[in-house]
């Protein structure tokens, strides 16, 4: 009988692990599996970081793929493992403790690194990202200690992390140098009604605002964040939430080609066909996705061609958005902001607290944003990623899918 073939993964979050679950679907005995995680903890839904920062779930209930799980598949798991090198003439990986691990097949789930602003201060004892467990962890124990919270980014994670912080007792401010929250994913009129709903909830905005230094105190620990203008406002903890870049430096490192992430195809291979790349390092067709379902649709056609199948193609995804804040219910899709060509049919209920805009071109739905009811965000995407015709639908499209589809 002949050796299993030699999977290695490298990375062992969303990602790569939900490429594993569809490969082993598909041809449970192919490959003799090994996972590289950099973290001390199994395979965990990272989207769900924001309700364990707020106190609503646990770590436990977080995660996805146990320890078991990876023992009733055979597959080996290195925790706090990383690996640092690839050798791809040998077929080889290289860890952080000096082993060496050899592939026949390379799948490569790197993630993305949070940006961190380049300003004085970023060092200091109490500046964090909204990654990982760790750093939800370091966000609790402050939260237990000190009052005040500064979090620069008005995106969805940043948005995150101060109901987060806010539902634990801080004082917390949003410091954003766009003018409207999320400013990507949302147009004026569903951004202002969200600013309203959080307010509510005791947040406070700083819009426009550009941060140019942190400062810290005798003890080594964040004091203080002063702007551009040379306004200061007080903070015991500061969280950076300004975005991620794809993590390329594994590939970059051996020498595959990179360009604002991993460069793969339609088949998620890179440019040296036994290595595959999933997930948040990836750059297909010139876009790298932050999103889950891209990246488990990604998975889906990487698993296809290591089990050997050969026959799918990913093409692309239609970006989507939900916040994960209880009680606020927004979502977009497509392309909600809407130009020339297009028009945009919109219902706002200011009282009521709903807000929907629905962009139509060439007959075509292309972009939506909700707020306030989302209940048929499902089938404005479907519509979307179909790109059929709306027609006589048309009329009845803000009413959703039970008045449509009827």
């Amino acid at each position: 009988m002949d050796a299993k073939q030699k999977l290695v993964v490298v990375g062992n979050g969303m990602a790569g692990i939900r490429t594993l679950e569809e490969l082993l679907k598909l041809t449970p005995d192919l490959y003799e599996i090994t996972v590289f995680g950099a973290e001390p903890y199994p395979n965990y839904n990272r989207i769900l970081l924001s309700p364990v920062l707020t106190g609503e779930q646990s770590l436990r209930d977080i995660v996805l793929n146990d320890e078991d799980w990876y023992a009733r598949h055979g597959i080996r798991l290195l925790l706090n493992r990383k690996v640092v090198g690839v050798d791809r003439a040998r077929r080889t990986v290289l860890a952080d403790d000096g082993s060496e691990t050899p592939y026949d097949r390379l799948l490569l789930a790197t993630g993305s690194n949070p940006f961190i602003l380049p300003v004085p201060g970023r060092e200091l004892d109490g500046v964090v990202a909204f990654r990982d467990i760790r750093d939800v962890n370091r966000m609790i124990e402050a939260s237990a200690r000190y009052r005040h919270a500064v979090v620069i980014g008005g995106g969805l994670l940043g948005l995150e992390a101060a109901n987060g912080l806010a539902a634990r007792g801080m004082d917390v401010a949003v410091v954003h140098l766009g003018e409207a929250l999320l400013d990507r994913q949302l147009d004026s009129g569903a951004a202002a009604m969200l600013r309203r709903g959080l307010e509510a909830r005791g947040l406070k905005f700083l819009l426009g605002r550009q941060t140019r230094e942190i400062l810290g105190g005798a003890d080594g620990r964040v004091r203080a964040l002063r702007f551009a203008d040379g306004e200061e406002i007080l903070a015991d903890l500061v969280v950076m939430a300004v975005g991620v870049r794809p993590n390329t430096e594994l590939a970059e490192r051996c020498g595959l080609h990179v360009n604002r992430g991993v460069v793969v195809s339609d088949t998620l291979q890179t440019y040296d066909p036994r290595i595959y790349a999933v997930g948040e390092c990836v750059s297909h067709r010139g876009t790298a996705y932050g999103l889950v379902a891209p990246l488990y649709e990604q998975a889906k056609v990487a698993a296809n061609h290591l089990a050997l199948h050969g026959i799918s193609r990913y093409e692309g995804s239609v970006a989507s958005t939900r916040l994960k804040v209880t009680g606020i219910d927004l979502f977009s899709a497509g392309d909600f902001a809407g130009g020339q060509q297009t028009e945009s049919i919109t219902l706002a209920d200011t009282p009521g607290g709903v807000y929907k805009k629905l962009v139509i071109r060439d007959d075509r739905l292309v972009g939506a944003c909700l707020y306030g009811d989302t209940a048929d965000s499902t089938w404005y995407v479907r519509l979307i990623r179909e790109g059929r015709r709306i027609g006589a639908l048309r009329e009845r499209l803000m009413h959703g899918e039970a008045a449509g589809e009827n």
